[in-house]
């Protein structure tokens, strides 16, 4: 059998209505290309007929494989799922909402092929709600572009392709799905951005909102130390904590020189300044000891475990069904 040389990786959560035209739409493009394919959706525990339909389809054809996921895991965690099965060079992320239009794959694949270790989708022209979706996207771009240094437009959609040994160097964990270019820079890797339709959803409706933008400012955050301080916690902690430590001690100090130069009751005159100064030399410390803690847990934790951000209640295809 050929190698496989692109994988198709879709989460897939309640899209009973949009799996057969996806997969038709798929199918027709990737059949007309050179090389072999595969095909993974990831079912995040849908409650409608998403399972049924798509046990169906890997009967009728075995380059489709179904990973089905024993609870609601999330977005980011199907996607793990998806890139820890996949067998081929280049991989392939897109939703299953129909947003994203198959006949786009080409392109993405081409600036592969031209030797960029990623190709990130642009929803150039969003056809969405600008009140609820558009707007707030822009602002969650502008931002997570100064904070990550990669000059991307459009950091939230799925629609990517990765050359292998980029994602199988990246560990996906809470909702980091969305700042894959920023991780995958950190390791090295040539991005290229390619204008992608943004297709309004025939059938079924968004799961995402505005609410999802205010989990983002806490993503940014995130991916910002991780990307500064991942492999170095104490920079971060330490040098707040020798911050908050120097300014309690100094003004510690000015009160005990004050106390004996001038003979006031370091309490009863300077009170709040007392318990101010004594506050931030404990903050000052408890910051330190954070870092150092930050330190042993990266080694540990990172290092020594390997556990996945997901478990799978079984995997439906042609060659294996394990329960």
């Amino acid at each position: 059998m050929d190698p496989v040389s692109v994988s198709i990786v879709i989460p897939i959560h309640n899209e009973e209505k949009t799996i057969l035209p996806l997969y038709d739409g798929l199918v027709k493009v990737l059949d007309s290309r050179k090389g072999a394919f595969e095909i993974l959706m990831i079912d995040d525990d849908s409650t409608d007929g998403s399972i049924e339909l798509l046990r169906s389809l890997v009967e009728t054809d075995a380059r489709l494989k179904v990973i089905r996921l024993r609870r609601n895991f999330g977005q980011t965690a199907a996607l793990a799922a998806g890139f820890e099965m996949v067998q081929g060079e280049v991989i392939v992320a897109m939703d299953g909402d129909l947003q994203h239009d198959p006949a786009d794959l080409p392109a993405l694949l081409a600036k592969i092929e031209q030797g960029y270790d990623l190709a990130s989708g642009w929803r150039k022209e969003r056809v969405d709600n600008p009140v609820t979706r558009r707007i707030p996207s822009r602002i969650a771009n502008w931002i997570i572009r100064k904070a990550s240094g990669v000059n991307l437009h459009d950091f939230g959609t799925t629609y990517k392709a990765y050359r292998r040994q980029i994602i199988k160097d990246i560990r996906l964990y809470g909702d980091l799905h969305r700042f894959i270019p920023a991780l995958a820079s950190w390791n090295g890797a040539q991005i290229a951005e390619v204008p992608i339709r943004n297709v309004e959803r025939a059938r079924g409706a968004s799961h995402y909102g505005l609410g999802r933008t205010f989990r983002v400012v806490f993503d940014i955050l995130t991916i910002r130390f991780l990307l500064k301080y991942f492999t170095r916690p104490m920079h971060f902690f330490g040098s707040v904590g020798f911050l908050c430590g120097g300014l309690g001690f100094f003004l510690l100090l000015g009160l005990v020189v004050d106390k004996f130069l001038r003979g006031h009751h370091m309490m009863a005159d300077h009170g709040p300044l007392l318990i101010a100064g004594a506050m931030l030399v404990l903050t000052g410390i408890q910051l330190v000891s954070t870092g150092l803690i930050g330190e042993v847990l990266m080694r540990t934790y990172f290092e020594s475990q390997n556990r996945p951000i997901y478990s799978i209640r079984e995997i439906i295809s042609q060659e294996m069904k394990v329960g």
